[in-house]
Parts: structure tokens; C-alpha cells; sequence
């Protein structure tokens, strides 16, 4: 498709989509950043044997029937944060779409674009060659704001971006690393302070980034904080009764608070900022305390993988599934599943307040 052709149907679209979204005051775009969560193909288009892909089946299993890139069976978390908002599914992945300026900036102007990256964490030092670090993803975020402003003009890209959603969801594989790093270290070797500075590093980061975003244009951010890390099935296994790594779900209460502060602390220097703080610590927390209730019958293990609690191996093609997936909180050993995905965005968009600060993300999305 010629250049000409794209920038026709560009025009085309926004002439489309301006009346469609006054009426249904769904926001013009919205912007995915984080890690494998939120994730819907980055990880296929990146070099190198070592990173993390979903591009094999049974990934995809359940929607559309092949592997999308997608951690899930189906849908993941960003999908249905999407379709709550009004939109089809998450955007799609920037590098499916870098090749050709045009489309980038179709789909970034009409849709969104997720830049969202299996194995990323906040910090750069996260699993380095095998993922797009959030520092990178801002990069690439900054580029397609570049050619949207080539197209439309700063003025009428800022107006949309300001009311365009930014969402946010990262950190757990910085937990992962922290923690893995400790435990091979010595008793001795541990210093009383790793801990406060690993939060004050990842915090700093985190807040370089909402800073960076927001001089790019963006104004509501939709962020999600860390879950029970300590209780995915890679990490129960790895226990003798299949018990939760307490340390590890305190390192991640900690960093929810410091997170929790830094918003709060952002927003009154930053006018025009308004965001919402998703809890998923205390989702998955309720969720483990009554399964039943949420509909799920085994919140331990994982439907797709191999040996003890299907944790000790990798979803793999000829992995043996779990006979009824909707039942399963977990997908494979460290993502939920389709149907954990689809609650957690219903929880975060009009569910209970106590699970979004200071406002839901549905108030986010439809703030004048």
C-alpha cells in the first residue's frame, strides 16, 4: 500500500472515528507499556535465542487458535483493559508495525500502540538482550509521537494524547531478579540496606518514566502495581508443600507502597496528571483467600507445563492441558490465564473500590 493511499485513509479514519468518540466519549488511543502481562507480540520480532516468546502453541489456544505473542491461552490483561475502555483489543505491537511510518501512524492516531515487552522490568539492568526495557519503550514511544506530529501537528497530537490512555503495568521481573540475585548471595554477603536500595533504584527509574511520558503528552495513566509474585506456581514449586514465598510477596508489598507514594506524589507537580492505581496485590490476595469465589478451582498450579504443580517446565507444543482452563487462575507457570486476565480488567475498571486509587479506571477513561 503507497504512502499516498495510507495518508488518505488516515484522514479518512479521524474524519470516522471523531464523531464515534464524542459519542461514546471512548479515548481516542491508548498506549500499552510494561512486560509478558500486557504483552501481545513485541517478544516474536526480537533477535536472539534467549527471549522469552509465546509464538508456539497451545499459546493462543483460545483466542484466535494460533499463537499471537499473546502469555495467555487468549486474551491477556491489556486486551480487556482495551475492550472495557471501548476499543477491539490492546493495540498492536509496535514492532509489528515500525517498518512502515504510515501505518505506525494510523494505528497509533486511531487505536494505540503497545510497546509492552515479555521478561522487561524497570530498570534496564533487567534481563538485558532479551526483552525491550521500559526506558526503551518510552524511546519508541517518543519516535511514533515524532511522526504522528509530522502528519497532524504537535498541537492536535498533545490534545490527543492528553486524553488518551497510557497503561502501565511492570516491575515483577525486577522482583524475580532482586530475589534470585539474594538468594545466591550468602547470608553474609547480604547487606541490611539491598532491599531500600533496590526500591529507591526501581522507584527513580519508575518515576523517570511517568515524568518522560508526561513531557511526551501524556496525561492519564492507568497503572497496575505488582501481584503475589511469591504465589505464581514457578515460585510454589520450588517449595516442599507448594507454599507461597512469603519474602517474596513482601518485597513486592514494599514496592507497591513506594509505588503508591510515588504517584501520589507526582500528580500535584505534574498539572493536568491524573491517574489510577490498580492493586493486583490485593486482588490476587483476595482471590487465593476464597478461589470459589472468583469461580476457580485450582489457583496453585498451572494448566499448561510439566511436572510437579505443571511448574517445573516450559507451556510447550504436546504439553498436557488442564481439562477446563476457565477454572485455572494460571495459564502456564508465571501468567494468568484468559479468564484471570478478563477478571482482573473487570476488577480494575467499575469493580470494587477498594481495588483502584484514587479512582477506578473506568472514571480514568471517561474523565472531561
Amino acid at each position: 500500500m503507497g504512502d499516498d493511499l495510507v495518508l488518505c485513509l488516515l484522514v479518512v479514519s479521524m474524519q470516522v472515528l471523531v464523531p464515534v468518540v464524542v459519542a461514546s466519549r471512548r479515548p481516542p488511543a491508548i498506549y500499552v507499556f510494561g512486560d509478558s502481562t500486557l504483552d501481545v507480540g513485541n517478544n516474536n520480532y526480537l533477535p536472539g535465542k534467549d527471549v522469552a516468546r509465546a509464538n508456539r502453541s497451545p499459546y493462543g489456544v483460545d483466542f484466535p487458535g494460533v499463537p499471537t505473542g499473546r502469555f495467555s491461552n487468549g486474551y491477556n490483561t491489556a486486551d480487556y483493559v482495551a475492550r472495557s475502555m471501548g476499543f477491539v483489543s490492546s493495540p498492536p505491537p509496535y514492532l509489528s508495525l515500525a517498518k512502515s511510518s504510515s501505518l505506525l501512524v494510523l494505528t497509533a492516531l486511531t487505536a494505540g500502540v503497545s510497546y509492552a515487552s515479555g521478561d522487561a522490568g524497570i530498570l534496564d539492568s533487567t534481563n538485558p538482550g532479551k526483552t525491550i526495557s521500559l526506558s526503551r519503550q518510552v524511546h519508541y514511544f517518543n519516535a511514533t509521537k515524532s511522526k504522528m506530529a509530522s502528519t497532524l501537528g504537535s498541537r492536535a497530537v498533545n490534545a490527543m494524547l492528553s486524553r488518551s490512555i497510557f497503561l502501565v503495568g511492570v516491575g515483577s521481573n525486577d522482583l524475580f531478579v532482586f530475589a534470585a540475585a539474594q538468594q545466591n548471595r550468602s547470608a553474609a554477603e547480604r547487606q541490611s540496606d539491598d532491599v531500600a536500595a533496590f526500591y529507591a533504584s526501581v522507584v527513580s527509574s519508575y518515576s523517570a518514566t511517568i515524568q518522560e511520558l508526561y513531557k511526551l503528552g501524556a496525561r492519564r495513566f492507568a497503572v497496575i502495581n505488582v501481584g503475589l509474585v511469591g504465589c505464581v506456581p514457578r515460585v510454589r514449586a520450588l517449595d516442599a508443600a507448594g507454599a507461597c514465598a512469603g519474602g517474596m510477596n513482601q518485597l513486592a508489598a514494599g514496592f507497591d507502597a513506594a509505588l503508591e507514594s510515588l504517584l501520589a506524589g507526582l500528580a500535584p507537580r505534574l498539572p493536568g496528571m491524573v491517574y489510577s492505581l490498580a492493586d493486583s496485590f490485593g486482588l490476587t490476595k483476595d482471590t487465593f483467600a476464597d478461589p470459589a469465589a472468583s469461580g476457580y478451582t485450582n489457583v496453585a498450579g498451572a494448566c499448561c507445563g510439566g511436572g510437579r504443580m505443571g511448574a517445573e517446565a516450559d507451556c510447550l507444543p504436546g504439553s498436557t492441558l488442564c481439562t477446563d482452563r476457565s477454572h485455572y487462575l494460571f495459564w502456564d507457570w508465571v501468567h494468568p490465564s484468559q479468564r484471570a486476565a478478563m477478571l482482573t480488567a473487570k476488577a480494575f475498571y467499575d469493580g470494587p473500590a477498594r481495588f483502584t486509587s484514587p479512582i477506578s479506571f473506568k472514571q480514568l477513561a471517561h474523565k472531561i
